[in-house]
């Protein structure tokens, strides 16, 4: 049995889509002082970024948390990768 997940994950990244990870942090209405974290990762395309607005609006909407602030880091990880040369060579027994 294949799994779904990884066919779609895989089918995104032929696209053009690359692996998001955004770090929400939030307070909680019964500790505002507290600033907590959430991390979110899914595939998403930059830069427009549609998953990830799509997550926040569903926060926005759906949980009382208040949101401090988003950091997101994003990797297209299919395509060219850059290369070099290296001027030495480790021989392993």
């Amino acid at each position: 049995m294949q799994d779904k997940r990884a066919d779609r994950d895989f089918e995104l990244q032929l696209k053009g889509h690359g692996l998001l990870t955004a770090q929400v942090f939030y307070f909680l209405p019964d500790y505002p002082s507290i600033l907590q974290e959430f991390v979110f990762q899914d595939y998403d395309e930059a830069p427009d970024y549609p998953v990830l607005f799509r997550f926040l609006d569903h926060w926005r909407r759906e949980i009382e948390a208040a949101i401090h602030s988003v950091r997101i880091a994003h990797d297209r990880s299919l395509g060219p990768r850059e290369w070099r040369a290296v001027g030495g060579e480790f021989t392993l027994q």
